[in-house]
């Protein structure tokens, strides 16, 4: 029987949706196998393969047959993380949920403050138990990996940044319709990783 549902909200016409929308399913469930709530998961890869990079709430709910309750659930989530921006639909009263092309590498980046954190209050707990006791030495170790970790992920996002540039330049021109996003923005910020002690939606 013919597939009747009216192409993906901001997306270009053509495409197998059926296809992708079984495209999201499966990257989803890679996330949450990696400890993210599933919803949130769905959501985020709903947004990231959808050619607008914004949906509403609504929209979210109708690509992927879930409850409103469920997506709204799900974006607080993802904005927490700054994964996800909000903010409203030109001309309405709606809420519209975008993703930026460099949301992983922003989120990545974010990480620097929780990683300079984590590491001044193991060093905190060097000073109480001792720097040359068994506990001590073990802390120690745990906040010179996280600054190790933090140098390292600076250097990568050096590196990625030239990468990018030489990928941008030689990018075909964007079909007509498409939209791109912004190039990253440079914010800053302290988040937690997603945990698996996050119940879904």
């Amino acid at each position: 029987m013919t597939d009747e549902r009216a192409p993906a909200p901001g997306t270009t016409p053509g495409r197998d949706d059926e296809a992708v929308l079984r495209f999201v399913e499966r990257f989803a469930a890679s996330l949450a196998d990696a400890g993210w709530p599933r919803m949130a998961a769905r959501v985020f890869v709903a947004l990231l393969a959808t050619d607008a990079g914004a949906l509403t709430a609504s929209e979210l709910s109708e690509e992927l047959r879930v409850s409103p309750a469920a997506v709204s659930g799900a974006v607080r989530y993802l904005i927490h993380l700054d994964l996800v921006s909000r903010e409203r639909e030109p001309g309405t009263r709606r809420d519209l949920y975008r993703v930026e092309n460099d949301a992983w590498q922003g989120a990545l980046t974010r990480r620097d403050a929780a990683l300079s954190k984590w590491a001044a209050g193991l060093q905190e707990g060097v000073a109480l138990v001792g720097p040359d006791t068994a506990a001590g030495r073990r802390l120690a170790e745990s906040a010179e990996f996280f600054d190790f970790l933090r140098r390292e992920i600076e250097s990568v996002m050096d590196r990625w940044a030239e990468h990018r540039k030489k990928l941008h330049a030689t990018a075909p021109a964007s079909a007509p319709g498409s939209s791109s996003a912004p190039e990253p923005s440079g914010s800053s910020g302290s988040q937690e990783p997603p945990s698996r002690g996050h119940a879904d939606e």
